[in-house]
């Protein structure tokens, strides 16, 4: 195996625990409106995911970073073409930050409530766009000679783009539902379990049918193999959930997520980025790669930092391991959790 191979499966690797980790605390943002019943279960919902959300980002920095290190034609590629959706994510991942710190600063239910949206939308928009996204690179796109994206921001929403969106969606949604279960007390954690069930099989019907359409337009043994590892996860999934095992139905939703995932990255390999208007203006690993010297480099830093930033992350996990409910929340006025949003 050549470097540029072990850096596609590198990135792959950071793109999975993105999605992974941030899938979740997605989830757990759509949740504020789904599954919060007054503001103090809404606190309740944003803390468990507060000691750990821009820890999972950085997972994102270093997917990018890394692309345009190794394969700087594939990012350049990609972050021109797909302008506007990224745009469109970067936007609400600073404006969720924001909003996650400025939430508490005021007292008003007006300012609290509008930083709130805030937080449900912006968890939205990029766990559809992040489904569209991907699944538009491994469909493939209008690329021509040059390695220019020639297509338009209509042709990135076509059948199969939106419905990898709504895969991602109800997936990540289901994810911190079961997330939700697992890190609450109380009566917000069985109704957490009861969406969790409604989200699972949504996103199960979904899943069943993008998997299905990508095995059958890009498949291999190896793809196969992941969209097989997906479906029986969803499947376990759903099973410890209904018997109130939080902590396997959540193994079991992660293994979903990155199973997936793996599985578009699987039937991408050896292209990075397909092209739809001749194969042979596909970028590779081996035609988008950066030198054998900058990827050696690259492996170099990466085996002495990577094990520290798992080890750190794995010690905030550790420590903010403890339920929560809403008897936990300063102030917190018991008939308060009975208000509707």
């Amino acid at each position: 195996m050549q470097l540029h191979d072990v850096w596609f499966v590198l990135i792959a690797v950071l793109w999975i625990g993105y999605f992974f980790l941030e899938g979740f605390d997605f989830g757990i943002g759509v949740l504020t409106k789904l599954l919060a019943r007054g503001t103090a279960e809404r606190r309740v919902l944003i803390n468990t995911i507060g000691p750990v959300w821009d820890g999972n980002e950085v997972w994102l920095l270093t997917a990018g970073g890394a692309t345009f290190a190794a394969f700087p034609d594939w990012y350049a590629t990609l972050f021109s073409g797909f302008y506007l959706p990224l745009l469109l994510i970067l936007v609400c991942l600073i404006v969720r930050g924001v909003a996650f710190e400025y939430r508490h600063k005021r007292p008003e239910e007006r300012w609290q409530r509008n930083w709130e949206h805030a937080i449900f939308w912006t968890s939205l928009l990029p766990a559809f766009l992040w489904g569209v996204a991907f699944a538009n690179i491994v469909h493939g796109v209008d690329i021509d000679r040059e390695k220019n994206y020639v297509g338009t921001v209509g042709d990135l929403l076509n059948p199969y783009a939106i419905l990898g969106g709504l895969v991602t969606l109800t997936l990540f949604t289901f994810h911190g539902a079961v997330f939700a279960a697992l890190k609450t007390v109380g009566d917000i954690r069985d109704r957490a379990r009861a969406l969790a069930l409604r989200l699972g099989l949504a996103a199960a019907v979904l899943a069943v049918v993008f998997l299905a359409w990508t095995q059958a337009d890009r498949g291999n043994g190896w793809s196969l193999a992941a969209t097989a590892v997906a479906v029986l996860a969803l499947a376990g999934a759903l099973v410890a959930n209904q018997m109130g095992r939080e902590g396997w139905a959540f193994l079991l939703s992660g293994i979903t997520v990155v199973a997936a995932v793996a599985m578009l990255f699987l039937s991408l390999f050896p292209d990075v980025m397909p092209s739809t208007l001749d194969p042979q203006w596909s970028l590779t690993v081996s035609n988008a790669s950066s030198s054998p010297y900058t990827l050696k480099l690259m492996t170099i830093v990466a085996a002495v930092f990577t094990p520290i930033v798992l080890l750190y992350q794995a010690w905030t996990y550790w420590v903010f391991r403890k339920r929560i409910g809403v008897q936990h929340i300063p102030g917190h006025d018991p008939a308060a959790a009975l208000e509707k949003p």
